[in-house]
């Protein structure tokens, strides 16, 4: 009943500004839209609300004369007469003045933080590949300790992935999607990565620890082709963790404070 005791001041605040633009105004579009939408109403209350629609609607078009076009369709609305046009929403990169060397260095805190640990994987990298494309060991370097070099390369990456996955990637997600956790391609690219990473580092791992216990021979040629499979993207890896880290990007998701927060 409250809906039906409006109808009237509607019309009457419409009359009184004697702008017959205004028949079409959003409250009366509501109007129409309510008519629409009344189907779960009980019956009575309808026709009731159709009527005083229908009663209103003609006081204007005698009052304001020419305008009975416009007001006598309200108790007939169809949603042809009630086209709403709405603007497609467009995401816009939003644009960021250039930082100051103090903001770009605690914004890019991670990175540089990040990319120690990475410079520390590709030294121990680049000592077993180098030894298998030159064909030797590196100088007064035993074959036990050349071993024991790769499996704490093994060992090293292994745990910083763990560390990743549990205490830093968690907190990274809930605001970028370079982070995100799930199952087979729901995951983000970087933790697809690591899956690959680590089928790599179980077959290094395996051939080196044969080795070491004397079960397989240790040759160089076959080293390579334990490395050879997930090189690309482990360097890969090494090079876009970090970049997702950097100052530019992450200034899109955290303010300093939370950067400095962060566990690293």
């Amino acid at each position: 009943m409250l809906m039906l005791q409006r109808i009237p001041r509607i019309f009457a605040t419409l009359r009184q500004l004697r702008q017959p633009a205004l028949v079409d105004s959003p409250r009366l579009i509501i109007c129409r839209s309510t008519l629409l939408a009344m189907s779960g109403f009980p019956t009575q209350f309808c026709q009731q609300f159709k009527s005083a629609m229908s009663s209103c609607a003609a006081a204007e078009t005698a009052d304001t004369g020419g305008q009975q076009g416009q007001a006598s369709d309200l108790d007939t609305a169809a949603p042809a007469t009630t086209e709403i046009k709405t603007e497609k929403a467009t995401s816009v990169e939003p644009k960021f003045l250039p930082l100051s060397a103090a903001d770009f260095r605690a914004y890019n805190r991670m990175a540089e933080h990040m990319d120690m640990y990475h410079n520390h994987f590709r030294s121990q990298w680049n000592l077993l590949w180098n030894a298998c494309t030159s064909h030797k060991r590196p100088s007064n370097m035993s074959l036990k300790s050349f071993i024991d070099e790769g499996l704490q390369f093994i060992h090293h990456l292994t745990l910083h992935h763990d560390i990743e996955e549990t205490y830093i990637f968690p907190v990274l997600a809930k605001k970028m999607p370079e982070f995100k956790s799930g199952k087979g391609n729901g995951a983000a690219e970087l933790l697809r990565q690591h899956k690959e990473i680590h089928k790599g580092l179980d077959m290094l791992g395996t051939y080196l620890r044969a080795c070491k216990t004397g079960e397989t021979e240790f040759a160089l040629a076959v080293l390579k082709t334990k490395l050879d499979s997930w090189g690309k993207v482990l360097w890969t890896h090494l090079d876009q963790e970090v970049k997702s880290l950097g100052a530019e990007n992450m200034r899109k998701y955290w303010t300093k404070e939370e950067i400095r927060a962060m566990p690293m």
